[in-house]
């Protein structure tokens, strides 16, 4: 009976979205005029489903932008217009990756994979704030979109779906 108490502590205290097991990002936290590693977490499929593909939009200020080959997967990226230009390395950037897709593989519901990426956050970010990466996690015949961004005042755990997102620090 003891062993049965703890384990249901143990969900209570994870909070209402843990039991969800959406996708998140490793590190949850990072400077502004930095270089980042966005490494998404992928816990389970959908319904039950095995994970055919991960699509992440990258937001406005994530620029220069490298996605991870992923073994048994697709790699695509698309590429657009920034909505203004960005300083990197003295070099003016204007347009780069604003989605990346991984496909065509197989990641079974029992099993956990990870997805990366890395990019350069601009020096005009606002610290302080919340920056999210919605995703779009495809499986046979079902899909599971992280894609809802909080209103602001709006607390992120009343969230169903809720996007990916990083803290952004004062810059180094």
């Amino acid at each position: 009976m003891k062993k049965y108490l703890l384990a249901a502590g143990a969900v209570l205290a994870l909070g209402p979205n843990t039991a969800l097991a959406h996708i998140t990002l490793e590190t949850q936290e990072a400077a502004v005029a930095s270089t980042y590693k966005a490494v998404l977490r992928v816990p389970h499929g959908c319904e039950g489903k095995a994970t055919t593909a991960v699509r992440v939009q990258i937001p406005e200020g994530v620029i220069s932008v490298k996605p991870m080959p992923k073994p048994g997967w697709t790699l695509q990226t698309k590429k657009g217009r920034y909505e203004k230009s960005y300083q990197l390395y003295g070099e003016t950037l204007t347009t780069g990756v604003k989605e990346v897709d991984w496909r065509g593989g197989n990641l079974p519901d029992e099993f956990y994979d990870e997805f990366v990426f890395r990019a350069s956050l601009a020096a005009d970010l606002p610290a302080g704030q919340m920056l999210y990466f919605p995703v779009v996690q495809e499986c046979d015949g079902a899909a599971a979109r992280w894609i809802e961004i909080p209103a602001a005042g709006q607390d992120e755990d009343a969230l169903e779906n809720p996007a990916p997102g990083i803290k952004l620090l004062p810059k180094k």
